[in-house]
């Protein structure tokens, strides 16, 4: 009976860890300006990740810093955490970023050095941030982006992702970020007809700034598209971390956005 019952707890285990977790947040003005406290509390918020995608990294000094400071924390809640970190984003005339990547080095591998997208640099406000991972001998490819707000019409860059599966035709590309607009949008409508679809659907992501009957959120802004016959979503949630906080004013200082999350298995 003991035997029996250590083999299932065996498979069990084997399952769950056949999955793969990435979360994406906006950690708006991530720099030197977020205190140690800070960071404890984003760790805290995206240890039980496998992979966290990072938008808006100050691109001056602090940014790469503040990184360096998140992943030290996370080294300390028992996985081994490595990171890498952009360049600053080369063509922006609005606000020049960098993105950021970590991951537990025992759940996945990075293959090579990550990149910013170079192509359409010029075309793409805050180029995205290429990274891939290896989990299981089976390679996925993360783009992460920060599209431009949404009053600078952010359609007029998105529309340049459709060529990207072009590009980079032997990759499995996850995008996944802050896209300034809604799943809804018909700028996306390319990237489904090459079998994208998006995890989350009418799910608000950007905080308001004061909630009015328990309602918090304000737009539907950051997802992760993937290719469906390449990647099987297996869970999908947001993290409202702001509950943690007594306002939401306390809970911008963190962010003004909440983080993503999807786990899957690739096919």
């Amino acid at each position: 009976m003991k035997k029996a019952i250590y083999f299932y707890f065996l498979f069990f285990t084997l399952i769950l860890n056949a999955q793969v977790k990435v979360i994406s947040w906006n950690l708006e003005n991530f720099g030197k300006s977020k205190s140690d406290s800070t960071i404890v509390f984003i760790a805290n918020t995206v240890k039980d990740g496998d992979i966290v995608a990072i938008q808006e990294v100050v691109a001056g000094y602090g940014g790469a810093q503040a990184v360096a400071r998140l992943a030290d924390e996370l080294n300390r809640k028992g996985s081994k955490w490595d990171y890498t970190i952009s360049d600053p984003t080369t063509s922006s005339a609005y606000k020049t970023e960098r993105y950021a990547f970590l991951w537990k080095t025992a759940k996945v591998k990075k293959i090579g050095d990550a990149w910013l997208e170079q192509k359409y640099n010029l075309e793409i406000d805050r180029e995205p941030f290429f990274a891939t991972f290896e989990y299981n001998k089976k390679q996925f490819t993360i783009s992460n982006f920060h599209a431009i707000t949404k009053s600078k019409q952010p359609e007029t860059e998105i529309k340049y992702f459709k060529f990207l599966p072009t590009e980079y035709p032997d990759l499995n590309l996850i995008f996944l970020g802050d896209f300034n607009c809604p799943q809804s949008h018909t700028v996306f409508i390319p990237l489904r007809k090459m079998e994208y679809e998006s995890v989350f659907f009418n799910q608000k992501t950007s905080l308001k700034k004061d909630c009015y009957n328990d309602d918090c959120l304000a737009s539907e802004f950051d997802n992760i598209w993937y290719n469906k016959n390449k990647i099987k979503v297996v869970n999908s949630q947001v993290i409202p971390f702001y509950k943690f906080w007594s306002s939401l004013q306390e809970a911008r200082k963190i962010s003004d956005h909440i983080p993503i999350e999807m786990e899957f298995n690739i096919n």
